[in-house]
This record gives structure tokens, C-alpha cells and sequence, in this order.
């Protein structure tokens, strides 16, 4: 059962680690020290959720109704657009829009932000659901639950510790130089995941 958690957990760490738009919204998050536990839990346990549908159907449900994917496909590719020409304008003016973050963000608008991050993404759903679902389906037995822990709690680890490590390190982050240039990263990750959105990869 070990055997299988850890295996679990590797696949999920692999999966998860590219810095991608969830990823990139948590640090940027992170960094204006706002709502951080309860993005890092909302994307750790949504990550979760999809693992255990994937084992238990969604997958099968994904795979005989494509145009659920094509629909999250162009929706997300037009949210990450919008997302990414914001972080261009936010770049102009660094230090006074990461305050205007601070003042005017509420923990309902994060959390809804970070739920089109997660739900509107399709490759979230060919990660978890299609990918470690399979996977997990495919070992012995009752390794299936071990192996769903593992994943899951990969996804924990991950979140916590980007998102808690970008607010430890919000001080030097935080200058308006630097805060520029995490916007532009920001406005490229966007516009590179919503290019190959569009692009159908």
C-alpha cells in the first residue's frame, strides 16, 4: 500500500510542477500575501476531487463526450487572454496596482479568479482525471485508493509550499521592479497556455 501512495505522489509531483496559470496566480498571490491558505486548500482540494472522479467514472464520461473538453478548451483560452493583457496593464504601473490589489480584493473574487484557473483549464481534467485516473485504475486491486492518497496529497505539498514560499519571499518580490517583471512572466504564461489552447495541445 506504501509502495502504491508513493508511487501516487510521484505521479501527481510530476504532473503538477510545471508553472502553469494555476501555479502562476498562487505565487502572484502569494507575493500580495492574500487569501493564501485558502487558495493553496481550494486548488490542493479541487486537484483532489478530480483524482477521485477520475478513478471512479469521470474518465469514462470525458471519453464519450469530447465537446466538454472542446468547450473548456476555447472558454479557458478566452479567460487566460483576458487574465494575461491585465498583467501587461498591471505592468505599466507596478506598485500602485499590486496595492489596488491589496485594498479592493475579497476572499469571494480570489477564490472565484482561482476556480477559473482550475475548472476551466482542460488540462487539469486530462492530468487528473483522464491520466492518474487510468493509471490508477490500471494497478492491482485495492491500490487504487493508496495510489489516489499519494497523487492527492502531492497536490497539497505543491500548493502550500509555492504558495507559502512566495509569501516568505514577498519583501524583495514586492519591489516595483520586480514586481514588473513577474506581471510580464505572468501575461506570457497566459498568453502561452491560452496559444496552446487554441491551438487544440
Amino acid at each position: 500500500m506504501f509502495g502504491a501512495a508513493l508511487a501516487g505522489f510521484a505521479l501527481g509531483g510530476s504532473l503538477i510542477v510545471a508553472i502553469g496559470a494555476q501555479n502562476a496566480f498562487i505565487i502572484r498571490q502569494g507575493v500580495l500575501n492574500q487569501f493564501v491558505f485558502w487558495l493553496c486548500l481550494f486548488c490542493a482540494l479541487s486537484d483532489a476531487a478530480l483524482i477521485w472522479l477520475g478513478i471512479y467514472g469521470l474518465a469514462a464520461v470525458l471519453a464519450v463526450a469530447p465537446q466538454l473538453l472542446a468547450m473548456l478548451r476555447y472558454g479557458g483560452a478566452a479567460f487566460l487572454i483576458w487574465y494575461g493583457v491585465k498583467a501587461l496593464l498591471r505592468a505599466r504601473h507596478p506598485e500602485a496596482m499590486a496595492e489596488s490589489d491589496r485594498n479592493t480584493q475579497t476572499l469571494a473574487s480570489a477564490l472565484a479568479m482561482c476556480a477559473a484557473f482550475t475548472w476551466l483549464n482542460p488540462h487539469v481534467y486530462i492530468d487528473t482525471v483522464v491520466l492518474i485516473g487510468s493509471i490508477a485504475n490500471a494497478r492491482p486491486a485495492g491500490e487504487q485508493v493508496p495510489f489516489a492518497v499519494g497523487a492527492s496529497l502531492a497536490s497539497f505539498v505543491w500548493f502550500f509550499a509555492i504558495g507559502y514560499g512566495a509569501k516568505a519571499l514577498r519583501r524583495p518580490l514586492s519591489q516595483p521592479k520586480v514586481w514588473r517583471v513577474i506581471e510580464i512572466a505572468i501575461a506570457a504564461i497566459m498568453f502561452w497556455i491560452a496559444g496552446k489552447l487554441l491551438m487544440g495541445s
